[in-house]
């Protein structure tokens, strides 16, 4: 079966249907997930409107961009840190 992706955007309209008063297990029919799904999608974005999902999106995006730039200086450093080791440990004997 093939899987579904749904944007943040998606998963805060089916929410607000469900607040709306329609049937979960409806929803969860028409839009092909899980009640899992559902009750997990309902936990991270209840009570979110349009621009506090744009807004999560952006602080999503660069938090990433941000690990990814902190694995790098550490590589980095790791990397600089074992030159300098052995350029010192050749130097002394």
């Amino acid at each position: 079966m093939k899987r579904k992706r749904y944007s943040v955007e998606q998963i805060v309209g089916i929410l607000k249907k469900a607040e709306m008063g329609t049937p979960v297990a409806d929803l969860i029919r028409h839009a092909g997930i899980t009640e899992q799904t559902y009750y997990r999608w309902k936990k991270q974005y209840a009570g979110l409107e349009s621009d506090q999902v744009r807004e999560l999106k952006q602080v999503l995006e660069e938090n990433t961009r941000l690990k990814k730039l902190v694995a790098e200086l550490s590589l980095d450093k790791s990397v600089l840190q074992d030159v300098l080791s052995k350029k010192f440990s050749g130097q002394r004997s």
